[in-house]
């Protein structure tokens, strides 16, 4: 069997339901389950995206909606197909409390509605309110993945380094002081985030067994495929997917697609007392030199090196390449009109940052932007280092 190239992002926000109603307040009002599917579809390329309020009901009666409309339909394998072309997977992202007080995020995946709705009523027990974004339930990261396998859920840790709501970034230095042994033994996978990639998470010893995951974690339509995974897969499914992340029958993430670190909106340490990112003291800034007494916001490069068990990086012979890539709407001087054009010529943003040849993208949009596209296609952009909640910047001025 010749296993086939599939573009893959498993962590997209819903912002509004179809009625209006907010799900995720911070998300846009456009980012909707049926336009997620569709932006999807007709400008991104991706096409196996995993939503992650999927347990809202005000999202589940979209989902059903769609359904008895036969807009989508549900597929063979798992999941939610949107003509023959993208798949949706129907996740949740939770926020657990451990007992001294840290905070994360996890992504539990379903493999069809009916598991969802379950697992929606069970967790509307332990929450607050279930109709929003990641629902804060309370418990801590083990009672969570104990319910999800009782479900028939696959979790595992969402932007496993983030200072705020992490496991790494905000509860433990190890997994196995949140897991005992038989639920770390099912975790198939964990989400890097935006500002950590490959070479950072393999200076932890105990996540050479686990596949990396590069998503997008978006809350608007043009973030979607920010970052990314490109599997091979004998299909678009929920088992194929799972079976990726598993390594198994030769299905696995073959690529993973991320922004270079250092455009991360957390990738360094920030003083918020001074409002300064801490680029120029050397990992891992655990004060700020200018007012040592005032708390800072830990940097992931930081919060990494004091965890981490070697000082460079050991690649499992399973971990593919991670391939830096810098989105159309972070390249200096290429705005949204720029990019419509880019996408109708191309047919899709995947193309553009694929496939297409530089005298191509030049015919459409010029030599300069388009030798910044190339550029940012071979991660040669120079770059400053995002911290406390700004992105880094790609710049233009340096050769």
């Amino acid at each position: 069997m010749e296993l086939k190239r599939f573009f893959v992002d498993l962590h997209v926000h819903i912002g509004r339901d179809s009625r209006g109603r907010p799900v995720k307040v911070s998300g846009a009002r456009n980012l909707t389950f049926g336009n997620i599917a569709k932006e999807c579809f007709h400008r991104k390329g991706i096409d196996v995206v995993g939503i992650a309020d999927a347990a809202s009901p005000r999202v589940i009666e979209d989902i059903e909606r769609l359904l008895d409309s036969g807009e989508m339909a549900e597929i063979p394998g798992g999941g939610v197909g949107y003509r023959d072309r993208v798949t949706v997977l129907l996740a949740s992202e939770v926020e657990t409390r451990e007992e001294d007080g840290g905070s994360s995020h996890h992504l539990v995946f379903f493999r069809d509605l009916a598991r969802v709705k379950r697992f929606s009523r069970r967790l509307a027990k332990c929450v607050a309110n279930i109709n929003m974004s990641t629902p804060r339930c309370g418990m801590p990261a083990r009672g969570l993945y104990e319910m999800a396998h009782e479900e028939g859920g696959v979790p595992l840790p969402a932007h496993a380094f983030s200072p705020h709501k992490s496991i790494y970034g905000n509860c433990v230095r190890r997994l196995s002081e949140a897991f005992p042994p038989e639920i770390l033994a099912r975790i198939p996978a964990i989400e890097l985030g935006l500002s950590a990639d490959t070479d950072l998470a393999d200076t932890i010893a105990e996540l050479g067994d686990l596949t990396f995951l590069s998503n997008s974690d978006c809350h608007s339509l043009p973030k979607i495929g920010r970052e990314y995974n490109e599997m091979l897969l004998d299909a678009p499914s929920f088992d194929e997917v799972m079976k990726a992340l598993a390594r198994k029958d030769g299905r696995r993430v073959r690529r993973n697609f991320g922004l270079d670190p250092r455009l991360g909106k957390y990738h360094r340490t920030y003083c918020p007392a001074c409002d300064e990112t801490l680029r120029d003291v050397d990992p891992p800034a655990v004060s700020c030199p200018s007012c040592p007494d005032s708390p800072v916001v830990m940097g992931v490069l930081d919060r990494i090196v004091q965890i981490q068990d070697y000082p460079e990086p050991r690649h499992p012979a399973h971990r593919p390449p991670y391939q830096y890539q810098v989105p159309l709407e972070f390249v200096p001087g290429i705005g949204p009109r720029s990019i419509d054009r880019l996408i109708q010529e191309f047919g899709s943003e995947m193309a553009i940052l694929h496939d297409a040849s530089e005298k191509d993208i030049a015919a459409v949009v010029g030599e300069k932007a388009a030798h910044l596209i190339i550029r940012a296609r071979e991660g040669t952009l120079p770059l400053l280092a995002g911290g406390g909640g700004h992105y880094g910047k790609a710049l233009a001025d340096a050769d």
